[in-house]
């Protein structure tokens, strides 16, 4: 068995403000991949609706799911895999009704294969580490050797 991190960040500070203004680093990795003969297991820690250039992807749910979702991919497709090798992923938002709902599950629909969904659990926080932000999703994928 082989264990790797996977670190994607441009600063040891990964954005968070009070953390870049003390100096100390941010103690995670974007996501660690598990190596065994036959699969490589992958749990990719929470990403929220974050562009390239570390600014909030929109104010809306649609537009942070479908960022938040793009992020997770970006980790899946450096590792080999495919959103349809997440088994489980687990939402936090921090809005939870009706409209919310169906724009959480609009844009997973584009991200998957139907009849190949992910295991869920969906959680209405009070916030999320990020100013702004409405959702973080984390997610377990267990990626076919090649």
């Amino acid at each position: 068995m082989q264990r790797t991190h996977i670190n994607l960040a441009k600063d040891r500070s990964r954005g968070i403000g009070a953390l870049k203004e003390s100096g100390v680093p941010a103690v995670f990795c974007d996501a660690v991949r598990v190596q065994l003969k036959e699969c490589a297991l992958l749990s990719i820690s929470g990403k929220v609706g974050l562009t390239p250039d570390n600014t909030l992807a929109g104010r809306t749910m649609r537009e942070q799911t479908r960022q938040t979702l793009e992020n997770i991919r970006e980790v899946l497709v450096r590792e080999g895999g495919t959103m349809d090798d997440i088994v489980r992923v687990r939402v936090y938002v921090t809005q939870l009704d009706s409209a919310s709902l169906r724009d959480i599950h609009a844009v997973r629909s584009e991200f998957w294969t139907a009849g190949k969904y992910p295991a869920s659990t969906l959680v209405r926080v009070d916030q999320l580490i990020r100013d702004g932000a409405l959702i973080e999703i984390d997610a377990d994928a267990v990626i076919p050797a090649s």
